[in-house]
């Protein structure tokens, strides 16, 4: 099902980039990426990089990796590929060594020795920082591919929402906020014969 013939939605009028938003349009049944928002943190002609915002797994990461400190804040699932790999977003910008600007005032990646002694020294909390295991990745032409298929809708990522937005109301509150028609999508059904 196109999800724009039911909504007559616009052309996206942003292209996908580092730094931009994937949002699943309402009737996407992959588990993985079913109403999720995705960062993405590299696109170009080679493929495509991000991780999923909203879902949270109930596991931290002193539980995940070995003699790392205790740290008040649950992973996410960053995507399915690779998920024995720790993927970080962080707001301390070059204060973590080896970090790459995804888009203003947002890290990726860096130095995780670094990380371990900013948790130990409470310098960096839950606020600042999102961690996740595993990342969604897309060979070379296949998200452009999945963008024409309109499976995904692009919008402009704010850093106030990705660090303050509960992960479980982010695919809601993004598409509230893009107005008219996206902010209807949220009142549908997730499978669509229940309509």
């Amino acid at each position: 099902m196109d999800v724009s013939d039911l909504f007559n939605l616009p052309e996206q009028k942003i292209g996908a980039k580092a730094g931009r938003l994937l949002i699943s349009e309402p009737f996407m049944q992959d588990p993985y990426f079913k109403r999720s928002v995705v960062l993405l943190t590299e696109h170009n002609a080679n493929g495509s990089f991000g991780l999923i915002l909203n879902k949270p797994i109930p596991m931290y990461l002193n539980e995940a990796i070995e003699n790392a400190p205790v740290f008040d804040s649950k992973l996410a699932l960053g995507g399915p590929v690779q998920k024995e790999t720790l993927h970080y977003l962080h707001l301390l910008g070059h204060r973590i060594p080896n970090s790459t600007q995804v888009m203003d005032g947002v890290y990726w990646g860096g130095d995780f020795e670094t990380i371990k002694e900013l948790i130990a020294t409470g310098e960096l909390n839950p606020s600042n920082i999102r961690l996740f295991v595993g990342y969604s990745g897309w060979a070379e032409g296949q998200l452009d591919s999945e963008m024409e298929s309109k499976s995904w809708i692009i919008a402009r990522a704010e850093k106030e929402l990705l660090f303050s937005t509960h992960p479980e109301k982010l695919w809601s509150s993004i598409l509230e906020k893009m107005g008219s028609p996206y902010d209807y999508m949220v009142k549908l059904p997730e499978d669509p014969r229940l309509n």
